[in-house]
This record gives structure tokens, sequence and C-alpha cells, in this order.
């Protein structure tokens, strides 16, 4: 694909749409399947919570393998692949996420079902990093922007009926559900609705991959070398894995014969280690942008915190 071209290539583009509309959806979704969880895997709020936090947690480290890849090599391994191949590796990825679901939910095995939400997020990383800079090469450079923002629009569109389609799906009715409805729930549903959506990611990797009008999207130019920004982000992992690694400790503690005082005394104490996560984040990214104003080499995005939190 040729950056001076000047006629959009809608079709590509539209078959590329398609792609942002399921992160939207499948991210939404998690709204209805935390509180099934929950109730199916009998969870804490903290627990159930976790539906969220390995899927979004998949999105960083997917972007950060990806980020310390390219710094190695000094190539973008997305680009060099080719977008629309990417794409197809992702989105084949989040399948494979989805059929490890269905295989945990029907073990009745909540850990296993983390770690297929998890893969299904980072196939999801994979098609967000070729997405954007495929959308801005389907056309003029200059109106890029216009249709990474319609993909925006598209991935708002399954943001806004992922969670009705799914409790359509799972209940058959998007009103309010109930603790009752979602206790009597059969699981055949559950597991009916994700084989759908592991066919729907086949189905769209078959579409990118035998799309004639989709083009490879390969690029090779060289990438920003951004050292210092890898070392920072690494470091900041390894201190969030710190942070949340007592908090899972605490769920491995019988608790059954704690008092209320005791209770609350473990709330607290899952609660300063989340506050001293939050505070890795906050403190790493003022420590880069505070460092990066007196020597911007090495630091990349990470010189700007606004681009880093996606504001």
């Amino acid at each position: 694909m040729n950056s001076e071209q000047t006629k959009t290539n809608y079709p590509a583009l539209y078959t590329l749409i398609t792609v942002f509309f399921f992160w939207g959806f499948i991210a939404a979704g998690n709204s209805i399947f935390i509180p099934f969880c929950k109730s199916y895997f009998s969870l804490d709020q903290f627990q159930s919570q976790l539906v969220d936090f390995a899927f979004y947690t998949a999105y960083y480290i997917g972007a950060l393998l990806l980020f310390t890849i390219g710094d190695i090599s000094g190539k973008d391994i997305v680009g060099k692949w080719g977008y629309k191949r990417s794409i197809v590796y992702g989105l084949l990825f989040s399948a494979l996420g989805a059929g490890a679901m269905i295989i945990a939910v029907e073990a009745n095995l909540y850990a296993g079902m983390l770690v297929g939400l998890f893969i299904v997020a980072l196939g999801f990383s994979l098609q967000q990093t070729a997405a954007n800079p495929f959308a801005i090469l389907l056309g003029d450079p200059k109106t890029g922007a216009s249709r990474v923002n319609l993909g925006g629009g598209i991935n708002s569109f399954g943001t806004t009926i992922g969670p009705i389609v799914v409790a359509l799906a799972l209940f058959g009715t998007a009103a309010s559900i109930s603790d009752e409805q979602i206790k009597a729930l059969e699981l055949s549903k559950v597991v009916i609705l994700y084989v759908g959506v592991g066919l729907l990611f086949i189905a769209a990797a078959a579409l990118f991959y035998f799309s004639k009008k989709v083009p490879a999207g390969i690029a090779n130019e060289p990438i920003e070398k951004a050292n210092k920004a890898l070392r920072t982000l690494i470091i900041m992992t390894l201190l969030l894995a710190a942070c949340f690694i007592p908090i899972f400790r605490t769920y491995q503690i019988d608790t059954t014969s704690y008092n209320q005082i005791q209770m609350q005394n473990l709330e607290q104490y899952r609660m300063y280690w989340l506050f001293g996560a939050l505070s890795v984040v906050v403190g790493g990214l003022l420590l880069s942008y505070t460092t990066a104003q007196k020597k911007s080499e090495g630091w990349g995005a990470m010189q700007y915190p606004q681009l880093v939190l996606g504001m």
C-alpha cells in the first residue's frame, strides 16, 4: 500500500472496521459476564472483577511485548508481518481464547476462564496495534484521522449494544437482570454464546485473509529507539506484580473463622496494596515526564503522559 495514494480503499476500510466493533462488543459484554461469574463460581466482588482485570491486563502485556520486540529489533514487527496478516493472527488468537473459556466454564474452573479471556484480549491487543495505522494507510494520510475516528465510532457502537445483545442472548431480555435470573442461567447458554463469539472471530479472520480488496499493509519503516521508556515500563510492571501478589495470596487464607474486625483488617490490607499499585502507575508516568523534559532521547511517547493514558 502506497502512502501517497489519495483515494480511500473503502472496501478494505469497511472490512477493517469490523474488528473495531469486536473490541467494543466483547469488552462491554464483560459487564454481563461479571455477575454471572460471581454467582456461578461463588466469588466475592474483588474476585469477580478479575474478569476486567484479566482482560485489560492482557492489552497492556500484549502492547508491552510488541513494544519490547520493536525496540530491541529496531523494526515494527506488526508492520513487518503486514497489518492484514497481523489482524488475522490476532483474530485467530482471540478465537483460541474463546475456546479456552468454553472449556474452563464447562470444567467449573474460574482461573482457566480468566486465562481464556486473557488470550482473547491478547489477540485484541495485536489487532488494535495493527488496525489504527492500517486505517491511515488505506487512503490519503491527510484524512487518516477521519478513518480512525470512524473506527472509533464503530467501536463505541459495539460498546453500546454489547451488553444488550449479550443480555438478550443469555436472559431473553435487555431489562434489569435480577440475581435470581443470574443464578437460574443455564450453563449451556453461556457455552453457546462463546461458541458463537469464537466462530465470529474465525469468520472475520477468513474475511480478512481471503479478501483481495484488503492489501497486505506491509510497512518496513524503522522505529524510534525508546530504551529508557522500555526500562521504565518493565520496572513498573515488576512493581505492579509485587503489589498484586500479596492481594492474591490473601485469597489462599481460610477466613471462615475470622470475625468482623479481622475481615475489615484484611480488606484494608488489600486496599493498601491496591493504592500502592496506583502509586506505581502515577509515579512512573510523572517520573518519565519530568526526566524526559531534561533529555527526551530514549523516552518515546512516555514523555507525553496524556498519550500513554489515551487522553
